[in-house]
């Protein structure tokens, strides 16, 4: 099962009303466990580094993965949920990880303001476990604001950038 496959599970059980799914094969078990509390009591629960690694969790792990970050990173993310008007679209995170707007140190960034972004443009890289993951945008149109910083720590649907159409 490849992490596209996953992500897609993820999506189509957080749709429904099932509060579990496990799959095993050969030597691979994955668990999903749908949200039972809202994001934000989870945000103190404690960092639990002692995770399996092939048990993925929806967003309760990606909480509690995220914990590690201050209090007042925790209140920036709210805070930039609430900026959108109603003439941008949100790119969001669709795992949680590292958030970086480039390949590399010296490299440029993928996407600054003003930048015109269309479908299947990676706009950042996500870190996750080691690996790192090209987010690419959904939409056309301009970056009007990154909303987070670079190298810092993203959860599962948290708001990047807004891009209006």
């Amino acid at each position: 099962m490849d992490f596209k496959q996953i992500q897609e599970l993820i999506k189509m059980i957080n749709k429904s009303n099932i509060g579990e799914v496990s799959i095993e094969e050969k030597g691979f078990k994955l668990t999903i466990k749908q949200k039972e509390e809202p994001v934000q009591q989870l945000i103190a629960a404690p960092l639990q580094a002692a995770q399996p690694v092939a048990s993925l969790a929806a967003p309760p792990v990606a909480a509690a993965a995220a914990s590690a970050a201050p209090s007042t990173a925790a209140e920036k993310p709210a805070k930039a949920a609430e900026a959108p008007a109603g003439n941008t679209v949100t790119i969001k995170s669709p795992m949680i990880g590292t958030f970086y707007r480039s390949p590399s140190p010296d490299k440029p960034s993928f996407v600054n303001i003003g930048d015109e972004v269309t479908p299947g443009k990676v706009v950042c890289i996500i870190e996750a476990m080691k690996l790192f993951n090209e987010i690419e945008s959904e939409v056309t149109g301009k970056i009007i604001k990154v909303l987070v910083e670079d190298a810092s720590p993203v959860e599962y649907d948290q708001p990047l950038f807004l891009v209006e159409p």
